[in-house]
């Protein structure tokens, strides 16, 4: 079994391994992968921390030895808390996005295998499970990000990028898409029962889960739709302001924390 690590700042993953295919997600510096099917130019992975398929060109990959990785998923897990921060290879710098792991990181040195990194920015542990507030706090950094279909970036993100990278940097994992997120927690019966830090779950008309936002409270959400932005909520539904209508239709709200 082939195992890889993401070494530059973001990697884009595709649904079909070909550039002209859609970004289903992105790969933030430090996040593990197991190659599963190697084409040659195109490499079909699955994602250690949520168990995601997608495509990665080769080009981008960098091999991790079993043992790194197995010692890895004992690691206590370490991430970039600041919007974009520095990291340094050698004699050269590189930007990191917020979320992004450090691997084996220690007296502000990463070291795996062959790559040693040097990192004096913000951390913070991911497997430490923060308040409702520190939530909120964290999302409020991606106020504005422009929305990018698969991504998970303060440079453009989705709706599920957002929940899960919030999520992520206070203690709690998320799967990557909306509708995989759906199936965690326990539901509440009504709006008025929601508070802050609960996920809140919006269906298309055939009914598929094709959205979801952190709650600020029972009248108020905040979630990537055009940009991450904050929009009223009531039991239809989000009220985009300034469109002066409902611009997606509530299903359920779940409780995570």
């Amino acid at each position: 079994m082939q195992h890889g690590i993401c070494t530059l700042s973001i990697v884009p993953a595709r649904k079909e391994p070909s550039g002209a295919s859609e970004m289903v997600t992105q790969l933030l510096f430090g996040e593990a992968y197991t190659v599963e099917e190697n084409t040659g130019d195109w490499l079909r992975i699955k994602t250690a921390a949520d168990d995601y398929v997608c495509w990665i060109s080769a080009k981008q990959h960098s091999p991790l030895s079993d043992a790194a990785f197995k010692a890895l998923k004992k690691e206590r897990p370490v991430c970039t808390s600041e919007l974009v921060s520095l990291i340094q290879q050698g004699e050269r710098n590189f930007p990191l996005t917020i979320g992004a792991t450090l691997p084996f990181f220690k007296e502000q040195q990463s070291r795996l295998d062959a790559f040693s990194f040097k990192f004096e920015g913000q951390t913070v542990f991911c497997d430490e499970k923060k308040t409702a507030s520190e939530i909120l706090d964290t999302a409020f950094l991606f106020l504005n990000a422009p929305y990018l279909w698969g991504g998970r970036s303060p440079f453009g993100i989705d709706c599920s990028g957002f929940t899960q990278l919030v999520f992520k940097l206070n203690g709690y994992r998320l799967p990557r898409d909306a509708y995989q997120q759906v199936e965690s927690g326990h539901p509440l019966r009504f709006v008025e029962e929601a508070e802050a830090g609960d996920l809140a779950f919006f269906d298309n008309e055939e009914g598929r889960i094709v959205h979801v936002g952190i709650l600020l409270n029972h009248e108020q959400i905040i979630h990537a739709s055009g940009c991450v932005r904050i929009d009223k909520l009531d039991h239809y539904g989000i009220y985009n302001h300034d469109k002066k209508g409902y611009s997606h239709t509530l299903r359920v709200i779940k409780r995570i924390l």
